[in-house]
């Protein structure tokens, strides 16, 4: 099984999903990036280490990582429109 750092390596985006509200939108988002975009979500409550090494102090946030790198990041509900927006330019 992958860990979060072996996940957050991939040369192909990927964006963190921290919360259980955003599933109906990172559905949408998934179906218009396929695989061009790998969507893991982490429950802060079993991975409060990765919660205190990235400061996540609310839910959701969503973070957007590529070759290990942090490349965005956003607290709060943001629509699946203006998150694929988002998403392209760290293609």
């Amino acid at each position: 099984m992958e860990t979060f750092a072996d996940l957050i390596l991939s040369p192909t985006p990927v964006l963190v999903d921290v919360c259980k509200i955003m599933t109906g939108i990172l559905k949408k988002v998934k179906d218009v990036q396929g695989d061009s975009l790998r969507i893991i979500k982490i429950d802060i409550d079993k991975n409060q280490n990765i919660a205190q090494h990235y400061a996540i102090s609310s839910v959701p946030t969503l973070m957007i990582f590529k070759n290990g790198k942090q490349l965005w990041r956003q607290s709060g509900v943001i629509e699946a429109n203006e998150l694929n927006k988002i998403i392209e330019m760290f293609k």
